[in-house]
């Protein structure tokens, strides 16, 4: 992990512009991610095998609208949420060092519905990692609660709870505060506050700028708003993109 955000010139903005979504992904994560902790050609084939269920072809999608109007399409995943873009990378990095280490875990997800089925998605099967879910029962809707309690997986238990997301996040926290029983248990979790999540979704930003900046020859680099529909803000996570000094990438940000 880097001490300082790494400074991107405008050489390299060009030639990332010209890449497609897990080629910008792939050059994200290697420079955050050293060639010590990841091999670059074990990085890259990681990158690889978790968008390779995503239904699009270029498994992000820019949908060009009317009116200078662009919409940057994140739902081509498995579960339809823009969560699994990064947790689906999360899961095989995790994977990777568990298997490197032989290592088991228990992953603990409170959801209120798109987190626990992009989660669920993004390990079941894997040997090295068994999921615990908990879904507030009457507070997802049908099509998530569906998502989460029809995956007949030995490593996937779910269980509904009494109360809404933010009430179960209550015990899942008194649980990660007995650092003996998390120790003891190897616990996880997989939610919002995750680095590898915030490292992905990076690439959003970076990806929806270079289809709709008119042009990169120009200093300041032009600016480009960004309106994100959101709930708890999940999806704003890794907004902060870093830039040239002296020519840095420009992204406004506004709100609906």
């Amino acid at each position: 992990m880097p001490e300082e955000l790494p400074q991107l010139g405008i050489e390299t903005l060009h030639q990332w512009s010209a890449l497609s979504y897990p080629s910008l992904v792939k050059e994200l994560c290697t420079l955050f991610i050293g060639p010590e902790l990841i091999p670059k050609e074990v990085l890259n084939d990681l990158i690889d095998r978790a968008f390779s269920r995503f239904r699009h072809r270029e498994v992000v999608h820019l949908s060009r609208l009317r009116n200078g109007l662009n919409v940057l399409e994140l739902w081509h995943g498995a579960t339809y949420a823009f969560k699994d873009l990064s947790l689906c990378c999360t899961a095989q990095f995790l994977q990777y060092f568990l298997e490197k280490k032989e290592k088991h875990i228990t992953v603990v997800v409170g959801t209120s519905g798109d987190t626990g089925s992009a989660a669920i998605e993004s390990v079941q099967g894997t040997k090295n990692i068994d999921i615990i879910v908990l879904l507030p029962k009457g507070h997802c809707t049908k099509i998530q609660e569906l998502q989460m309690t029809t995956v007949l997986r030995e490593n996937v238990h779910v269980f509904g709870v009494e109360g809404n997301s933010d009430e179960l996040d209550e015990p899942i926290k008194a649980v990660f505060a007995d650092v003996a029983f998390v120790k003891k248990h190897n616990l996880m979790s997989l939610n919002s506050i995750n680095w590898a999540r915030v490292l992905v979704q990076m690439a959003h930003h970076f990806f929806a700028y270079f289809r709709c900046a008119p042009s990169l020859d120009t200093c300041p680099l032009p600016p480009v708003e960004v309106v994100v529909p959101t709930g708890a803000a999940g999806n704003l996570a890794g907004k902060e993109t870093p830039g040239s000094s002296s020519c840095p990438l420009g992204l406004a940000l506004s709100w609906l």
